[in-house]
């Protein structure tokens, strides 16, 4: 199976954390962590930073490393190392997603988050106030 090896922001302000629904593909309207794939001479957290400028134009300050998870999707594995992120300078503006949400914890169930990112979040709740 292909191993497809991405990185993800959970972008904190607060007790509030940015989440995005997919604009595409087969998980197309699913939510999750935004970030994407690592390029070949990146650090993860290079990734980050570029991905993060690319899909929604701002730039982040990369924190600590939450956790990697490890999922097998139907079609390849994922590995997705997952970074406390918050925005440094700009605005969100959503580029490829369809739609985001700030959600506290108290909102953190009330999307459908892609199966991989729902272990994260389940990860971050306890972190929220």
């Amino acid at each position: 199976m292909k191993t497809i090896r991405v990185v993800a922001a959970v972008i904190r302000e607060g007790d509030r954390i940015f989440s995005t629904a997919r604009g595409y593909g087969e998980y197309k309207g699913w939510w999750e962590f935004p970030g994407g794939k690592i390029e070949v001479g990146e650090t993860p957290q290079q990734a980050l930073i570029r991905e993060i400028r690319e899909e929604l134009t701002a730039d982040i300050e990369v924190g600590d490393l939450i956790r990697t998870i490890e999922y097998d999707y139907p079609e390849f594995h994922l590995s997705m190392d997952c970074f406390w992120a918050k925005v440094e300078s700009g605005k969100l503006v959503l580029k490829e997603a369809q739609a985001a949400r700030w959600l506290t914890k108290e909102e953190l169930w009330q999307v459908d988050w892609l199966p991989a990112d729902e272990i994260v979040a389940a990860e971050i709740e306890k972190e929220l106030r």
